[in-house]
């Protein structure tokens, strides 16, 4: 095997695509090896949007955590956030509102790492290395309490992460965990791989990204997002495709807007359940 590049983490497998790197790739990133590179295509051979759904998907963000400053919102908990691209939570948040916080978390050592050293002169923001699978953890790590008030609200974001956790049982335990720790007027930001629209196309990329990445993708219909995450209550217009949420213009939502593969949303959190 050839030598990693030098901003490869020591030990990582690069054998193994991983998503965080998939989507750097499709976002014009060189921060990603020759098994990311190769599924990323292989996914634009069966689906040439894919590329479209990784932007549609970032812009979204970007008008999620706008919206949420406008509320009010300085807290975010972005889990799964990834390999830091232009208009990151933190940048989109602080030029809205001067001292918003941010934790990030990712499993991926590239992209804490890459997020460590951008944020390391923001008093801010933090980074994580940790698992969604374990939402304790995330919650009482000494960074993510020092920086952020739960007495507050908080807005925790879910971005395309969701979907590699298979069994809905342990994914509605992850959010109600989230969800306990979190004060009334709270939220939730999700995007989320659905076969609602395009049934086929969705079970052809789920094959291939499971036969070639170390992690398991699993789509959900609508329904089955809403089951898990119970106690949010989804904002106008309710769990949408990508171009579909608050569009910045009309001109921006496609006539097929199903084939972006994936339902997003803001639901807000108002009391205990």
């Amino acid at each position: 095997m050839s030598a990693e590049p030098g901003w490869a983490p020591e030990g990582i497998d690069s054998t193994k695509a991983n998503i965080a790197r998939v989507y750097d790739y499709w976002l014009g990133g060189d921060n990603n090896f020759q098994a990311d590179r190769d599924l990323a295509r292989a996914s634009i051979a069966l689906n040439p949007n894919s590329r479209a759904i990784a932007r549609a998907n970032r812009a979204f963000l970007g008008r999620a955590v706008r919206y949420l400053t406008g509320q009010g919102i300085r807290q975010f908990l972005d889990i799964g956030s990834g390999i830091p691209t232009n208009q990151n939570v933190h940048q989109v948040a602080q030029e809205a509102v001067p001292g918003s916080r941010v934790v990030y978390v990712d499993n991926d050592e590239i992209a804490a790492a890459h997020s460590r050293f951008i944020l390391k002169d923001n008093p801010h923001a933090a980074v994580l290395q940790a698992d969604l699978r374990e939402p304790g953890t995330i919650l009482s790590d000494p960074a993510t309490q020092m920086l952020l008030d739960f007495s507050q609200p908080v807005a925790v974001i879910l971005s395309a992460v969701l979907h590699f956790i298979p069994d809905n049982d342990e994914a509605s335990a992850i959010v109600a965990t989230l969800r306990s720790a979190l004060a009334p007027g709270s939220y939730l930001v999700i995007s989320h791989t659905c076969p609602d629209g395009q049934p086929e196309a969705v079970d052809n990329f789920q094959r291939v990204y499971n036969h070639r990445a170390g992690t398991r993708l699993r789509p959900r219909s609508q329904d089955e997002i809403e089951r898990v995450c119970s106690g949010f209550t989804f904002l106008d217009p309710g769990l949408a495709w990508i171009p579909q949420w608050r569009p910045d213009s009309p001109d921006d939502v496609p006539a097929d807007p199903e084939s972006y593969w994936t339902l997003v949303g803001v639901g807000r959190y108002d009391e205990n359940p």
